[in-house]
């Protein structure tokens, strides 16, 4: 099981993060569904953008969903993952996401 969006605070921010194992290797999805329905555009092109210290080992689009297979990260460390996405209409935005590395 996945934990998914467990709101967290880092530094004084309240975040959203994910808590994954190092060993482990998962999808990730960043659910732009709502947004572009309330814009009525869709998904064009996308990137995810991760530091040093963990692996995007693939990404891809899946209708209004954009889906990171993630792997690595060292134990009590914290990652931002940002996925920015362009429209056919243009617009361009991004969400990140923490992941937290912890054993499990």
């Amino acid at each position: 099981m996945t934990d998914t969006y467990v709101v967290t605070t880092l530094g004084g921010i309240t975040l959203p993060a994910i808590t994954k194992d190092p060993d482990a290797v998962l999808d990730y999805t960043f659910d732009w569904a709502a947004w572009l329905t309330d814009i009525s555009d869709t998904l064009a092109s996308h990137t995810v953008e991760v530091p040093a210290g963990i692996t995007l080992d693939s990404s891809s689009i899946s209708g209004t969903k954009v889906i990171a297979w993630i792997s690595g990260g060292t134990a009590g460390t914290s990652y931002q993952i940002t996925c920015r996405i362009v429209t056919t209409g243009g617009r361009t935005d991004d969400r990140s996401v923490f992941i937290t590395i912890a054993e499990r």
